[in-house]
């Protein structure tokens, strides 16, 4: 996006990629249909040291500023959930319509191509230029942008490129860490859940002021789903999680009818109506009420809204769809994101410590991210 736009305004623009192929994050997110965008992003929507320096950006290139060059290309799409906007047909279609892009402004993108060194010429020498060094070639430009992502998905090509060099640049970095990553339950919790592994429900995982309502699925290591990738990036190691298992529902309502027998049967029929029958029969297995006093039904209800878990880490980048942290956004321009320190610098992308929510917002960064920098150059 940020070649396309700099191209548009007649610059000359080398992208320097060193897979064999663009866009392989585009090609796998969304399982292969690419969750290019999301209906309703909001700078709310983003996690960042500081929350304000998304939105310049943001307001500047909208979802439905990507729209429109979805439908120029005449690539079917559809909503899938909450604003997740997801192609018809396939992920392709989407880095086909960048490349095509790509090729109209004539950009020149140069593929297998490993960056050996990275220098600057001394501040005050002219013309100011930055000299990138490949095994077989050097490039010569007055800017430098780095959209080198995270750490995330090593399998396909993540690397610590980018942090590298702009620690080398004297920037600072917020610590990367995953996000939007399962999470693995501590060996007496593992015992407990996870041979119900696949087994979903609907829940509420609340954590540092932060809740999302969705999925939770449970796995042979922890815990995932929606609910549990979107509350993982606000989550620190040690911290404990709280999920409401029943969110909406008062499971012991029935029993103020004086006629309803107090027994595990009429209860494990009621909480079967919110959970999977293996879930429900599992969590009354472990946690019947005490007794069945109203405060001990009080007790189980409040207990089933509220299952406190601290889980004992995360899968890892290795599994995390993003990366949290990245260079710090005092480093950066909000309107163009050029280097404050370094001028002609650029960071964009998930590689700068903006990450988005599930659904959409990662890629809608990317783009808007990539459009403000290729507007400034």
């Amino acid at each position: 996006m940020c070649a396309i736009e700099a191209a548009k305004r007649g610059r000359r623009v080398a992208v320097l990629e060193h897979a064999d192929r663009l866009g392989k994050k585009i090609l796998i997110s969304g399982g292969g249909r690419c969750n290019f965008t999301n209906l309703h992003c909001q700078p709310d929507n983003f996690l960042s040291a500081n929350p304000h320096f998304a939105k310049s950006a943001l307001a500047r290139f909208t979802p439905a500023d990507f729209i429109a060059l979805v439908e120029k290309h005449r690539i079917p799409y559809h909503e899938k959930t909450l604003g997740q906007l997801f192609c018809d047909r396939s992920a392709r279609d989407i880095l086909d319509m960048l490349e095509a892009e790509c090729a109209s402004a004539n950009v020149s993108v140069f593929l297998n191509t490993k960056i050996q060194e990275v220098t600057r010429t001394p501040p005050g020498t002219s013309p100011m230029e930055f000299a990138i060094r490949t095994a077989n070639a050097e490039f010569r430009a007055p800017a430098l942008v780095v959209a080198t992502g995270g750490l995330s998905i090593p399998k396909i090509g993540a690397t610590s490129f980018g942090y590298d060099l702009a620690r080398r640049f004297g920037l600072k970095i917020r610590e990367p860490r995953p996000g939007l990553v399962p999470l693995v339950l501590d060996a007496e919790d593992r015992s407990r859940y996870c041979d119900l592994t696949g087994v979903s429900a609907d829940v509420i995982a609340s954590c540092n002021e932060q809740q999302f309502r969705e999925r939770m699925l449970i796995t042979h290591r922890g815990l995932s789903g929606p609910a549990i990738l979107q509350i993982s990036s606000y989550w620190k190691h040690s911290q404990p999680l709280a999920i409401d298992l029943a969110p909406g529902n008062d499971l012991t309502t029935i029993f103020r009818d004086p006629k309803t027998p107090r027994t595990l049967t009429v209860l494990r029929t009621e909480l079967r109506k919110t959970l999977p029958s293996r879930l429900a029969d599992r969590w009354l297995e472990l946690h019947p009420p005490a007794s069945w006093t109203n405060t001990a039904l009080a007790d189980f209800e409040r207990h089933t809204h509220a299952w406190i878990v601290t889980p004992a880490g995360t899968e890892g980048f290795e599994k995390a769809e993003v990366t949290c942290g990245g260079i710090d956004t005092d480093e950066l321009s909000a309107k163009t994101m050029e280097s404050r320190k370094v001028p002609g610098l650029f960071f964009i992308g998930e590689v700068v410590d903006v990450t988005g929510h599930l659904g959409g917002f990662n890629f809608q960064w990317a783009w808007a991210s990539g459009a403000a920098a290729g507007r400034a150059l």
